[in-house]
């Protein structure tokens, strides 16, 4: 078994459950402002992820620690130079916690309008940011010699990356539509359906534009279809997808337009994948300085004794996870004691 190769395939797993999962949640907290008129409103949008919110986000910490296991270097490398921008990120996803927290602590007025702007602007910033992150991984950063960062956080700042993050924002919103569509009723919800609508055209320009950009921008992305012919299926598929879930939002098929974009968002993320494959992180210094699955990663032994307990926890892990959210399954329901 190529062990480079199936932990390249696990850390995709990863980042999908949690583009997956913690994907609607920032998508909430985007459309919180826009669609949720009333405090009551407010309070629905944010108790349909209260209980599971905080779960989500573990995949994100699960996706660095399997980096900094299986490929040290990239870790490295990817964290030193990105610095600035995933400690916003991280700045972000705590703004978006504490809102959620503080926010009912005190009756309507000024106190929660002001938890509800940063509720927002959290979930808007991770989304962009952690666009940008995956746009500039696509295009190559400035990597020396000894695999070392060589360029600042302006240089992470270029047109493509930023393309990259406002499709990630339209996509999460667009997911976190689909999903509030389940657990809202009446005049909200043909309030979010007509707003995913309108998202929906929004995320399809953004995705073929940056599409475009990305294969002709890129070399070795067009190298990579051009070797695994099989990769425009996918392409393709995700276009079919595409006018399946706006047939579901159209028919006002809630269920059926969250799996829409569910299956979007994966398929987001394997495209990210296969356009890096074997790269980790590329050089657009000198491409013999790109970092791989097999120049960047730890020994056998230790993927081989990762391999074994992941074959062990993941299973639970999506076992719980599936479980959580059987139990709070259903339209979100105002109690005293909720958010």
């Amino acid at each position: 078994m190529d062990l480079h190769l199936l932990w390249f395939l696990l850390l995709g797993v990863l980042l999908g459950g949690y583009a997956v999962l913690d994907g609607f949640d920032l998508g909430v907290g985007i459309l919180h402002p826009f669609l949720a008129r009333t405090d009551g409103e407010r309070r629905v949008f944010m108790n349909a992820i209260g209980p599971t919110w905080d779960g989500n986000e573990v995949w994100l910490i699960t996706f660095g620690g399997a980096l900094f296991a299986a490929f040290p270097d990239a870790y490295a490398t990817l964290f030193s130079g990105f610095y600035l921008a995933l400690m916003a990120v991280l700045f972000a996803l705590i703004l978006r916690a504490v809102s959620l927290e503080f926010r009912s602590k005190l009756d309507p007025g000024a106190w929660r309008a002001f938890w509800d702007f940063l509720f927002f602007l959290g979930s808007f910033l991770a989304a962009v940011l952690l666009g940008v992150a995956g746009g500039n991984v696509v295009m190559g950063i400035p990597i020396g010699r000894n695999w070392e960062f060589t360029g600042n956080f302006l240089t992470l700042l270029r047109p493509f990356p930023i393309l990259t993050g406002l499709l990630t924002a339209a996509l999460m919103a667009l997911h976190g539509a689909s999903f509030l569509q389940m657990k809202t009723a009446g005049d909200l919800r043909k309030r979010i359906n007509g707003a995913a609508r309108k998202i929906y055209w929004v995320f399809l320009v953004l995705f073929l534009a940056t599409l475009a950009w990305g294969y002709l921008k890129a070399p070795y992305l067009k190298s990579n279809f051009q070797a695994h012919p099989w990769g425009w299926a996918v392409v393709g598929a995700a276009v079919l997808v595409l006018l399946w879930h706006y047939r579901c939002l159209l028919k006002e098929k809630p269920g059926r337009a969250f799996l829409g974009s569910t299956i979007l968002t994966l398929g987001a993320i394997f495209l990210f994948a296969f356009s890096l494959f074997p790269n980790l992180l590329i050089s657009s210094t000198d491409q013999a300085w790109n970092m791989t699955i097999y120049n960047a990663s730890s020994s056998q032994k230790t993927l081989a004794t990762m391999a074994v307990i992941a074959g062990v926890g993941m299973p639970i892990v999506l076992l719980y996870t599936a479980f959580v959210y059987w139990v709070f399954r259903g339209k979100v329901q105002i109690e005293e004691t909720s958010y």
